[in-house]
């Protein structure tokens, strides 16, 4: 692959996934948006939807609106999401927070391995991950054993393997595609250890959902959540998913007993009753007008073709490693992710000492937006449904000159509330 401009715009050119940029608002044009694996963004069907629940269905509709479409849009959009995972339609909802999500499951998976005191998790896995893991082993009197990568950039599937306790595990849980780094695990085979050990998995699909195809299904996956607000494009702060396994369903209990769990929701039993089937793992009054946003962003990736998306992915880090192998690694520039692809999500992480100014100085002088997470790493998010081969190119070369000029060098480097 040549590095060069005319190269990014003849494979721009031939991308027949090019038409799927205009879904999406971009009217900023100088700016170079690399962040696509923080929040991604507004698909105009979605400012559409929005405008037609806003105006029509609760402006006019009013609580009538429940009884046509907004009950089951947990369920429906679930279904579609099921489908960027590998998992089948009635196995995934749209509901609450990752976060809370996690903590759902994480109490539903201990309470069916009653008993088993062991918890295997990363020490490089996301942060609120390891908060919610680090509060319920202390109030459940669990162990959790903690994994480290032997590079800093992944950790071996034999790492994994090697912490389960085959008598005492209860629960594997790690995310998929790792946040800094953009490692990815081997699901299968992580999964049918845990499973080898009598433990279930919980799989965390936040960087993954969206950007790589999953197969939760032929992996026999146990449980799994994730956001919708990446690479799904739903929103900031959009709900989130859950998968459970359909044969776990009838066996697991949410530890939040609300109403929208309830077998017989409008009955008002006094009693809990847990609804059948997926829709026991909800809990309070879905956000409607978040959550109907999110639809829109996962049918246009739908249209796209999750295979598409990852095949262009991967052509386009490997466009942006070359071009950091080329120009930003004699400045001292690392690879914070791995380099082999099938390892590699869609994004990609370099690695300065400085790292934190030369992200601010890509921001306020270049006009591009990647996002920085410490202590060295700038994340490069691609997400290939709208981001282009140009766009690649063009961040790398304005990186190059805040390395060449050393621009970041007028940047403190205090923490800003946001990276």
């Amino acid at each position: 692959m040549q590095l060069t401009l005319e190269s990014a715009r003849a494979l721009d050119a031939r991308d027949p996934l090019a038409k799927f940029r205009d879904e999406f608002v971009v009217d900023d044009a100088d700016t170079i948006y690399m962040d696509g694996n923080s929040l991604g963004r507004l698909p105009k069907r979605a400012i559409a939807r929005v405008r037609e629940v806003v105006e029509n269905e609760w402006g006019k509709r009013l609580v009538r609106g429940w009884g046509e479409g907004w009950m089951d849009a947990p369920t429906r959009i679930g279904g579609k999401i099921a489908q960027l995972i590998g998992a089948r339609s009635d196995e995934v909802i749209v509901a609450d927070s990752t976060s809370v999500n996690f903590f759902k499951l994480v109490h539903a998976a201990l309470d069916a391995r009653e008993g088993k005191k062991q918890i295997v998790t990363e020490t490089v896995n996301f942060p609120t991950d390891a908060y919610i893991l680090q509060g319920i082993a202390r109030t459940r009197g669990k162990n959790i054993t903690y994994v480290s990568p032997q590079n800093d950039v992944a950790i071996s599937t034999d790492a994994v393997v090697h912490a389960i306790d085959n008598r005492n595990c209860a629960l594997v849980t790690l995310t998929h595609t790792a946040f800094k780094s953009g490692a990815v695990y081997d699901m299968r085979a992580i999964t049918q250890a845990a499973h080898d050990a009598g433990a279930l998995v919980l799989w965390d699909l936040s960087h993954s959902v969206g950007s790589i195809p999953l197969a939760l299904n032929a992996c026999e996956a146990d449980l799994a959540v994730g956001c919708t607000y990446k690479y799904l494009n739903g929103g900031p702060g959009a709900p989130a998913f859950l998968y459970v396994r359909r044969d776990l369903q009838e066996q697991l209990f949410n530890p939040i007993q609300g109403w929208f769990g309830q077998k017989n929701q409008f009955a008002m039993d006094f009693d809990y009753a847990p609804a059948q089937g997926i829709a026991r793992f909800n809990v309070g009054t879905p956000p409607i007008l978040s959550m109907l946003a999110i639809e829109a962003g996962v049918d246009v990736l739908l249209e796209a073709g999750i295979e598409n998306l990852r095949a262009k992915s991967i052509q386009q880090t490997e466009f942006l490693i070359g071009l950091w192998e080329a120009w930003l690694k004699p400045f001292g520039v690392t690879l914070n992710s791995p380099r082999d692809s099938k390892i590699r999500g869609s994004h990609v992480s370099l690695g300065h000492p400085d790292g934190l100014r030369i992200d601010r100085a890509l921001i306020e002088e270049m006009n591009v937006i990647p996002d920085f997470r410490f202590p060295d790493n700038i994340r490069f998010g691609i997400a290939p449904i709208y981001t282009r081969f140009e766009d690649v190119y063009c961040a790398m070369e304005r990186l190059r000159r805040v390395m060449t000029e050393k621009l970041y060098e007028k940047y403190a480097g205090e923490r800003p509330m946001v990276t």
